[in-house]
Parts: C-alpha cells; structure tokens; sequence
C-alpha cells in the first residue's frame, strides 16, 4: 500500500533548474505583491469601497489562496527533482487548489452581474447593488466552495493505491491522482462533474449572457465617447474572464496534448502561474480608477513628507 505520494515536478531540466526556480519565484513574488497591493488600496481608499472592487479584493484574495498552495512546494520540486507528499497533503492541496478555483469562478460571475446592472440598469443600481446583497455575494462564493466541496475529498480517501505513488506533475492535480489509484474512481469523477457543472459551467453562461446584455446595451449608446466610457469600465474584467476560462477551456475541453508529460505540464503552467500573474497587472494597468486610487495615495504620501510638521 502507498504511504505517500512523489511529485515529479519538471522532467530534464538539469542545466537549467536554477534560471527556472527563479524565474518562477519572481512571478510568485510580483503575483504577492500584486494582489496585497490591490487588497491593500481597495481596504484604503473609500471612493473604491464600491461592489466591483469589493469583489476584486475578493478575487486578489483567492488568487494568493490559489498559487500559495502550489508555487512554494512546486518551487521545491524543481530545485531536488520532486518532492515527497503525504496522501493527506496531497487531497488538502488539492482540495485547497479546486476550492480556490472555484471561489474565483463564482466571483467572476459576480462581477459580471455588478457590470450588467451598472450598464443596463443604472437608475436603479444603487438600490439593486445595495450593502446586504453585496455581503452575500461576497460570502456565498467562499461558503459554497469551501465547505460543500469536502464531499469530493472524502471520496479520495476511500480510493486505494497499492502500485505507483509517482504523480506525473508538479501538484496533485485531479488525473494525475486517479491515473494512480488502484480502485474504481467513477463515483470520484461523477462527484467531480456534479461540483464543475454549477461552479464552473453555469457561471460562465451567467457571464456570456450578462456580457450580451451589456453589448446590446453599449450598442443603444448613440455617442462613440459614451460607448467607450461604459466599455472601459468592464474591460479588465472582461480580459480577466477570457484569460480564466480560455485556459481551463484549453485544458479540460479541448485536451490537445494531454497524451504527454510536457503537453500537461505547459497547459497547467498557464493557469497555475500564468492567470494570477497577469491578473492584478490588468487591473493596476487598465483600471482608471485603481490608477486614481495610487495617484491620491502617491500625494498624500508626498505632502506628507514636505509638510511633516501638520501631521
């Protein structure tokens, strides 16, 4: 019987595992300081106390959730050429890696309905967007993914693993731990389908129709200024979706590659690494009103320091 389990990591990258560690820990670094950034402006500036960057703190909070659980012990991997895991932290950072994923997925959702209701119904934001709703939009997300999803990890541990313990990747990801197991793992994937079908599927089509809504409605706009105007603020938003589930679309849909080990293991950097890397340069770049948050930070910081004396 299988004890613990080995974590291949990276194969064939003796000559260059040291460029690579850092390469990787670069990315980590930038993704941290990224994301505490936007969490930290957002807690700091009140004019972003507002739904969508209440949900994007939400969002910065998964994203350091989500490559913590995998970027250090990976990290690791490529430095000694794998890494041993016990099965109990191999089913916790697998756990802790769906959770996550979907808590960013119900968020996404969320703020595409925050767009729609700006856009398409913007007399009647303020009641409909009101402090209660947000609150439950805010909780559920974590509530959901974080305590029914167990079930699934549960399930893994009835599985049994009596020939190979080596995980052909560099986290404990789902096929890669039933391609190991021993026992019949169809009630495994039947629990899997039934969390990725309300936590995965159905907010993508919730966002596809919500951003339909919001095209028609641009589209009505008569002025070119006033479309651009109501363009620019989902955009980030917008180029966040397509990353997220352009990746996870690559991956579990159309699995071009997955037969071998480099296929899998470049198609899990994009979401693994990739997206949380992008993510907080896409709303620190082309997010105006972030941008006008740092400015009134960057000011007060600087009279601050030319007028010690009234502080």
């Amino acid at each position: 019987m299988v004890t613990k389990f080995f974590i291949l990591g990276f194969l064939k990258i003796e000559d260059f595992k040291i460029s690579l560690f850092f390469l990787f820990l670069l990315i980590y670094i930038v993704i941290l300081l990224g994301n505490v950034f936007i969490i930290i402006l957002v807690s700091a500036c009140h004019h972003l106390n507002v739904p969508m960057y209440l949900f994007l703190r939400n969002l910065s909070v998964a994203d350091i959730l989500f490559t913590t659980n995998i970027i250090p012990n990976m990290l690791y991997a490529i430095l000694t050429g794998g890494v041993d895991i016990s099965i109990a932290g191999c089913f916790i950072q697998y756990y802790v890696f769906c959770s996550s994923t979907y808590t960013q997925s119900l968020i996404l959702m969320v703020m595409a309905f925050d767009r729609y209701v700006a856009i398409c119904h913007p007399l009647h934001y303020a009641s409909l967007m009101n402090h209660k709703l947000c609150l439950h939009f805010i909780y559920w997300p974590w509530a959901i993914c974080f305590v029914l999803f167990p079930i699934e990890v549960v399930s893994l541990f009835q599985l049994s693993f009596c020939g190979s313990n080596i995980i052909e990747h560099f986290f404990c990801d789902f096929a890669p731990i039933l391609a190991i197991a021993s026992s019949d793992t169809s009630l495994v994937e039947t629990e899997d389908l039934i969390f990725a079908i309300p936590l995965m599927f159905m907010p993508f089509v919730v966002i596809t129709i919500s951003y339909l809504c919001i095209v028609i409605s641009i589209l009505k706009i008569t002025s070119i200024g006033g479309r651009w105007k109501a363009f620019s603020t989902c955009s980030a938003h917008l180029t966040t979706i397509f990353i997220f589930y352009g990746t996870q679309i690559t991956i579990y849909i159309f699995p071009v590659g997955e037969d071998t080990f480099y296929g899998k293991t470049v198609k899990s950097l994009l979401y693994t690494v990739l997206t949380p890397f992008i993510n907080p340069i896409i709303y620190s770049m082309r997010n105006h009103e972030i941008k006008r948050a740092l400015q009134q930070v960057m000011n007060k910081k600087s009279n601050a320091n030319v007028y010690p004396m009234f502080h």
